[in-house]
């Protein structure tokens, strides 16, 4: 039996974090009453789509398609038990775990590439050649211009955002989800004092993939010449899938060469947006992540009944 950890996923909810194993996501979620409320699924995927899964380029797209879904329905969760919590807390409570939730999706949006990704593919082609093609007229300095708007208007919004003390909170969950995974793939039980030594960032990280997707976004448009900015649109949109599933292979290839000394710097770009997407945990959020990390292992592999929630 090979002793290489397996490569597990993971992502932030309101409250809580999400792991997806081999056979099962699960949820973990923080209540007022300082319980932990859990949320499970069972992977039921189609055998043409686990053959389309092991195609490269394609397998890329078709991950993150299925990774939306199951992120929403676990954040759906999440936010089920906020506003069941609020429902129970003065109006000012209720008002602001409301906002948690508005703010919350918005941000697991733009991050998941559904609708974020469209937005920031157009705004930027938009911008650039308004604003510069009266004096760059060049399709290659054009492309740079608008990865360059996209870099500034990404890394903006997730600086504004971070601001507030709803999302730095959901920024801390996915720091606790990248120290669990770090944590179990460098072998270490995991408690909250072994897991709290290691760090926030992880190469394989969807905020790497957004850094990603503009970098090679801009190389992949530069093969391709326009005319008019409808269509320059509609060649960002058309080409959006091959930007994904090109991210994709580079975001894998990245992690596979992470300790390897001169190629390790490859995956900085996305290291230094995740500066920006997590910050350190407390304890308590901590102890959800593993929570919800040894369960999702445990219903994996059989070794426990499918409970809802714990004190």
């Amino acid at each position: 039996m090979s002793n290489i950890p397996k490569a597990y996923g993971g992502q932030a909810v309101i409250e809580g974090v999400m792991f997806g194993g081999q056979r099962y996501s699960v949820t973990a979620v923080r209540r007022k009453d300082n319980t932990i409320e859990y949320f499970h699924e069972q992977k039921q995927e189609h055998p043409w789509v686990k053959n389309i899964k092991r195609i490269p380029f394609i397998r890329g797209i078709v991950g993150l398609i299925n990774s939306s879904a199951t992120g929403a329905r676990h954040l759906n969760f999440s936010s089920e038990q906020v506003s069941a919590d609020a429902d129970n807390s003065n109006e000012t409570d209720q008002k602001s775990s409301k906002l948690t939730m508005i703010l919350g999706v918005a941000v697991v949006g733009v991050l998941s590439f559904l609708f974020g990704k469209l937005i920031f593919t157009v705004v930027p082609a938009i911008l650039a050649d308004v604003l510069f093609k009266h004096w760059v007229s060049n399709n290659i300095l054009q492309n740079l211009i608008e990865g360059g708007i996209k870099i500034i208007l990404l890394f903006g919004y997730i600086f504004a955002i971070a601001k507030t003390p709803m999302i730095k909170r959901l920024f801390q969950y996915h720091g606790a989800e990248h120290k669990v995974i770090n944590a179990y793939e460098a072998g270490v039980e995991l408690t909250v004092k072994n897991v709290q030594r290691f760090s926030t960032l992880h190469y394989r990280c969807g905020s790497s993939f957004l850094v990603f997707s503009v970098l090679i976004g801009v190389l992949i448009y530069s093969f391709f010449h326009y005319d008019t900015l409808w269509e320059r649109i509609y060649q960002r949109v058309l080409l959006l899938p091959v930007v994904i599933g090109v991210s994709y292979e580079t975001l894998q290839a990245t992690n596979k060469v992470r300790d390897i000394p001169v190629l390790r710097y490859l995956g900085y770009p996305g290291l230094w947006l995740q500066k920006l997407t997590t910050r350190e945990p407390d304890d308590k959020q901590v102890e959800v992540a593993i929570a919800s990390f040894i369960r999702m292992r445990e219903l994996d592999e059989g070794k426990t009944d499918c409970m809802m929630s714990i004190s």
